[in-house]
């Protein structure tokens, strides 16, 4: 997993929580890398599952809660980071439609290492988006946030309705998307 992600997460920790959290996570975390990450590097995804895990502990809010809030927040950050990703895109069903095919290409030109899902779409009508989520990694939940952060930051009215399709490996997910009708 990508160094980016996890300083990312550390971010949120220090500004949703507080610098004293980060450090408390931080100390009882039994992480290989000691928590020290770079954007650019690589580490296993047990350490993230680990520090939300103790950031669950410390605050009392459910790992799925945390890691949806982080995908939230990660996607506005991917937004801030990485405009040249959204340049063009002014609907959440037109951003998710070019998740595997554009963006993720051109993630993969800036970390070729990177491991990342797949996704593949299908529209069945105007209204209606689906999107299915697989990965070699339990986290269905934070692409779960990531679509939620897309339809905030579009600032759409769609319901989000989430299948797991990795008896709760949370490895495989499908996401049905449903725009609602305009209040008349």
């Amino acid at each position: 997993m990508k160094g980016l992600i996890f300083t990312e997460f550390l971010e949120m920790v220090e500004a949703k929580f507080s610098p004293e959290m980060l450090d408390r996570i931080l100390e009882s975390a039994k992480l290989p890398s000691g928590g020290a990450y770079t954007a650019v590097g690589t580490y296993d995804h047990t350490e993230m599952v680990e520090l939300v895990t103790c950031l669950g502990r410390e605050t009392g809010i459910s790992t799925r809660d945390l890691v949806r809030a982080f995908g939230t927040h990660l996607f506005e950050r991917f937004h801030q980071t990485f405009p040249m990703y959204f340049a063009g895109m002014d609907s959440t069903f037109e951003f998710l439609r070019h998740v595997q095919d554009y963006i993720h290409v051109e993630v993969r030109k800036l970390y070729p290492d990177a491991e990342l899902p797949s996704f593949s779409h299908e529209m069945p009508a105007p209204d209606r988006f689906i999107l299915v989520y697989q990965s070699n990694r339990p986290f269905s939940v934070l692409a779960e946030g990531l679509i939620r952060g897309c339809i905030a930051h579009f600032g759409e009215s769609i319901d989000l309705e989430v299948e797991d399709l990795s008896g709760g490996a949370e490895t495989s997910a499908r996401f049905l998307l449903s725009k609602r009708a305009a209040a008349a």
